[in-house]
Order: C-alpha cells, then sequence, then structure tokens
C-alpha cells in the first residue's frame, strides 16, 4: 500500500470537524480515509496542541514549544476578555430587567 501524505491544513480541519462532530469513523468515511489515521490526528493534536509534530532537536523543539505556548496565551487572554464583556452585558441586562420588572 502506497503511504498518502497529507497537507497540514487539511489534517487540522479534519481534526476540528471531527471534534465538531464528535464521530471519528463517520468523518474519516465522509472523507475517504482510514479511520486509524483520523485517530492519530486527533491523538496528536490531543498530546502536542497541533498536527503538527515537534522539531527532533532540542533547540529547535524548545523555540516551537515556547511560540505555541505564546500563541496559546494571546488566544486565552481573547477569550477571557470575551468572557468578561459577556458577563458585564449579563450583568446590565439583569440589571434592567429588576428595574423594569421589580418583584
Amino acid at each position: 500500500m502506497k503511504k498518502r501524505h497529507y497537507e497540514q491544513e487539511f489534517k487540522e480541519q479534519i481534526v476540528r470537524e471531527c471534534q465538531e462532530v464528535g464521530n471519528i469513523a463517520l468523518v474519516a468515511r465522509r472523507h475517504g480515509i482510514s479511520k486509524n489515521t483520523v485517530h492519530g490526528w486527533v491523538r496528536a493534536t490531543r498530546k502536542n496542541g497541533s498536527t503538527v509534530p515537534l522539531p527532533r532537536r532540542e533547540k529547535e523543539r524548545f523555540i516551537e514549544i515556547e511560540k505555541r505556548l505564546e500563541s496559546l496565551g494571546q488566544e486565552n487572554d481573547q477569550l477571557k476578555k470575551i468572557v468578561a464583556e459577556k458577563e458585564l452585558e449579563l450583568a446590565i441586562l439583569r440589571e434592567l430587567r429588576d428595574k423594569v420588572n421589580p418583584q
């Protein structure tokens, strides 16, 4: 059997779809890929945070881990900001609700 090489973007798309659908076998069948291959991509994503393997050299691996950590930190900060804005909106809406409908 010939081993196929898939583009990184395609792998990430399949992993996202698996997370959304929740059924790896279904997604694999839909795209004509072995479910074991997709399981490997999902497992790698859970382990490394990405389907991209870490470099073998220690120095390059350390640099890549720092980049990924920085990226996750920025994403976390953005999500915290969004949650804070939503909490503020909810507090305002609750306050308005209580003023309009006093109990």
